[in-house]
């Protein structure tokens, strides 16, 4: 203090000020602020604290003798163009200090990505962040081993175990051989090393070329924070994307008009022509039990956002009563769990990029028989005026389309049990069991697995029972071994069968159909 009084050139910067209050106090003794306000008030200290509008809130605001000595100074947030000015006077900095460049396109694209995917931090923190780790991993790369020097490492591996075993096989000739192109290779992969390393460091001294940080350093670094794929697209996400339709329909059959309604709302997010204001897309999914509504949802998931685990499943049954709303939001300031969050809003905040797949409430109308056999537009408007009972128009408005799910025929349940069939063999080829099962049988499965009402569902369970279970008793009577063959198939009086071949198919009256 005494040195600060006596020098007019010291101003005192303070961060988190607000700590201040209470250091230091024991009974007895005052705190850190009460030592400062008497020379604060004689003007013989010139001092800027820093702290938040919160801790300023709580711990300055209540101290009016400390506040009324500080005169408040809000900073906000910079803008992103403010961003990328500062960004430009921190360039020459993290230039130094990382041994590159940045390009301009780079420092733009750290502004505004991360003004646009990182919410839960400020301007221009997260920004200076993503320079930072762009320049590190641009720095690391260009640091590694040269490619050809790696592939002459391989190669001296392999010759130092052909070495050793020629030495331990007494074949001294050939292990002086050995041992020669040893010595040679090293020599070549020293070369290289140094050889880099002299032009990285001709580069970083001419400060005209070297390693450079471009926009897409920046966009793989935010893709990474974030799981949201900021790049641009390249040609083959481009074929994938135009592809979407044919992918979906492996895992959902039929359901042309949601998979089309999906994929034109992915297309349109990828390119950038989505609002960024507003979700990717927002969809009501009406339709019967067991017509693939959440295999839809998991499969997109699953397609686009590379895993299943992208998907937030929220079953509305548990937020029937209307104080269960903080569940999914959080509780308001002065209840218990303010801090925590809600199950969709943090979910969200951790995993942005996914899809939440709510079951909702169950609308119920009847159809005569007449309208049972309309066409699919007439059960779609019908479907639509139901929920208009039910929800607000102030929600309907907000949707981008309400897709309605058909039943299911026994054509297409009978392409869902070849999906779920192969899903069987795939288990058993990692037992190293080879399965097969007849058409006969495979159409057991559907007769009993097809119902209307349920949809896809009791298809599941036809496979365990006929299926699984025969061959788990199977298995566990050790009839059925690693490295078998095995087909299922119906015999004439209707029960399934399970024939072994141990090493190659077994003969069987009828021609096997692999699924």
């Amino acid at each position: 203090m005494e040195e600060i009084k006596q020098s007019d050139e010291i101003i005192l910067f303070i961060d988190e000020v607000h700590t201040l209050i209470g250091a230091g106090a024991a009974e007895g003794a005052i705190d850190a602020a009460n030592i400062l306000k008497p020379a604060l008030a004689r003007g013989e200290l010139q001092c800027i604290g820093a702290t938040t509008l919160d801790e300023y809130r709580k711990h300055v605001e209540k101290d009016p003798a400390l506040e009324r000595r500080f005169q408040p100074v809000k900073v906000p947030e910079p803008s992103v163009d403010e961003t990328i000015e500062i960004l430009r006077g921190l360039r020459e900095r993290y230039e130094i200090h990382h041994k590159l460049r940045y390009t301009d396109d780079s420092l733009i694209a750290a502004a505004k990505l991360s003004y646009q995917y990182i919410s839960d931090r400020f301007l221009p923190d997260k920004a200076i962040d993503l320079i930072d780790e762009a320049g590190s991993r641009v720095r690391l790369r260009h640091a590694q081993v040269p490619e050809e020097a790696r592939e002459l490492d391989k190669e001296l591996k392999q010759i130092t175990k052909d070495k050793n075993e020629a030495v331990r096989g007494q074949d001294f000739e050939k292990a002086g051989e050995l041992r020669d192109r040893e010595m040679e290779l090293k020599a070549q992969i020293t070369a290289l090393i140094d050889k880099s390393k002299e032009m990285n460091k001709a580069e970083t001294e001419s400060g005209e070329t070297g390693p450079m940080v471009h926009e897409s350093d920046i966009q793989h670094i935010v893709s990474s924070w974030t799981g949201i794929p900021v790049e641009k697209v390249s040609t083959d996400e481009s074929d994938k994307l135009l592809k979407m339709e044919e992918t979906l329909h492996k895992r959902v059959i039929g359901q042309d008009e949601a998979v089309k309604a999906i994929s034109r709302s992915v297309r349109r997010a990828r390119v950038g022509l989505k609002s960024p204001n507003r979700p990717i897309a927002s969809f009501i999914f009406a339709g019967p039990t067991g017509v693939g509504k959440s295999e839809l949802a998991k499969t997109l998931a699953s397609y686009y956002f590379g895993s299943e685990e992208a998907m937030i499943r929220l079953d509305m049954s548990e937020f029937m009563e209307r104080h269960t709303v903080s569940k999914l939001i959080g509780s308001p300031p002065g209840y218990v769990g303010y801090t925590e969050g809600g199950q969709l809003t943090e979910a969200v905040r951790r995993r942005p990029y996914s899809v939440i797949e709510k079951g909702g409430r169950k609308i119920g109308f009847d159809l005569d028989s007449d309208e049972k056999d309309s066409s699919y537009g007439r059960i779609k408007s019908l479907v639509i005026e139901e929920m208009k009972q039910y929800f607000r128009p102030e929600f309907l408005n907000r949707l981008d389309e309400m897709i309605v799910f058909r039943q299911l025929t026994k054509l297409e349940v009978k392409e869902i049990a070849d999906i779920m069939l192969q899903e069987v063999f795939a288990r058993l080829k990692t037992k190293d069991i080879n399965l097969q099962v007849t058409e006969k049988f495979k159409e057991r499965v559907v007769d009993e697995g097809y119902n209307p009402s349920y949809g896809a569902r009791p298809l599941r369970r036809a496979i365990m029972r006929l299926l699984e279970d025969s061959l788990a008793e199977k298995i566990l009577g050790g009839e059925v071994k690693e490295g078998d063959s095995v087909i299922v198939d119906v015999d004439p009086e209707g029960k399934v069968i399970v024939l072994n071949g141990e090493s190659g198919l077994p003969e069987l009256p009828a021609p096997a159909v692999a699924v």
